[in-house]
């Protein structure tokens, strides 16, 4: 029931999945009485979906606090069916707030992970890579970058089919001595314990790499990942909306355009942010899929895409071993820091 058009953009992009995906299925957390025409309406939806009837709406201007009191929402029915086992991953295009709020109250952080973060699927030059964290945690200190590094560069292999992705930090610069205090330690921490986890680190990245494709990972903190992100939003509509302009500036335009209409749509087509709709809340006991609040049938189609595609992947158990092996560096580490000091003074007071 979340999301600017919602439910029928839900229902509209469920009959667009289920139509390329037959083998899959799904259960339609709402109200029944809303959901019953649109259904009626969309045949391969209503042939391959359940729905579980909940009362409750969460608006897209509530509160995470007073969401949390509705307990038959929507929502809150969605993700307790992943906690149980019944789905295998839930989808929506709501309050982003309230979503996080509540997979976190029902599903819990990885053993390890300090907190969840917000993945995003990012066209470039040379495909599309990850961007995370774009909008979950507003600051991340050093320890929590390290965390979404790993759940990235899984998500890069479930997502992208790549080996062995490469891994930036996003910096004002990509030289070593660039940047705050914390974001040098981060990748201090990155290139020691990337090590031990068999990372691709490549360093720092600027802003303008991220476009260019320069690592199919781009880690940052939740406040400039978000900011980015509508940036280039914002961007991408604005070049669209000059070409249009140039396109319909006169009758040779108009007909240069016509002469190219296969190559502009096919440009058209690549600048769709619906088509890499769906972001992902890494770090999470199950997939908890975001779709955009304004997504539209195609829009939720792709966002069911991700969350299809991740069930069907190890990505949380490769998310697990490598977090499990950063908690085992990490205190080898803090045990060799606590030694050290000693040896020191033994040495201080022999002299």
């Amino acid at each position: 029931m979340g999301g600017d058009h919602a439910p029928a953009s839900v229902i509209g992009g469920v009959e667009q999945f289920a139509a390329a995906h037959p083998g899959a299925r799904f259960q339609l957390h709402g109200q029944a009485q809303a959901l019953a025409p649109l259904l009626a309406a969309h045949p391969r939806a209503a042939a391959v979906s359940t729905v579980v009837d909940c009362p409750d709406v969460i608006t897209m201007d509530m509160k995470p606090a007073a969401a949390m009191r509705k307990r038959h929402s929507s929502m809150f029915s969605a993700l307790a069916a992943v906690k149980d086992g019944s789905a295998q991953a839930a989808v929506s295009a709501g309050n982003t707030g309230a979503l996080m709020a509540m997979a976190l109250l029902q599903l819990r952080t990885l053993d390890g992970c300090h907190r969840p973060a917000l993945a995003a699927q990012w066209p470039t030059l040379r495909g599309r890579s990850i961007v995370l964290d774009v909008g979950a945690n507003t600051d991340s200190d050093p320890e929590q970058l390290i965390d979404f590094a790993i759940m990235g560069e899984a998500f890069a292999r479930a997502m992208l089919g790549i080996e062995r992705p490469s891994v930036g930090l996003l910096n004002i610069g990509s030289e070593d001595q660039k940047g705050h205090d914390d974001i040098r330690e981060a990748m201090r921490l990155l290139r020691q314990h990337g090590t031990v986890l068999e990372m691709n680190v490549h360093g720092f990245v600027e802003g303008n790499d991220i476009s260019a494709g320069t690592t199919d990972v781009v880690v940052t903190d939740g406040f400039t990942g978000n900011v980015a992100l509508k940036t280039a939003e914002g961007a991408a509509k604005l070049v669209g909306s000059f070409i249009r302009e140039a396109l319909k500036s006169g009758p040779f335009s108009m007909l240069g355009a016509l002469i190219a209409s296969k190559g502009l749509n096919g440009l058209k087509d690549r600048m769709d942010p619906r088509k890499v709709n769906g972001g992902v809340f890494l770090g999470l006991n199950g997939l908890v899929v975001k779709a955009h609040g304004g997504s539209d049938p195609v829009g939720f189609d792709s966002a069911l895409g991700v969350a299809h595609q991740l069930a069907a992947s190890s990505y949380n158990d490769d998310v697990r071993a490598s977090l499990s092996r950063l908690a085992a560096a990490r205190a080898a580490a803090t045990s060799a820091s606590a030694v050290a000091p000693a040896g020191n003074d033994a040495l201080d007071a022999t002299n």
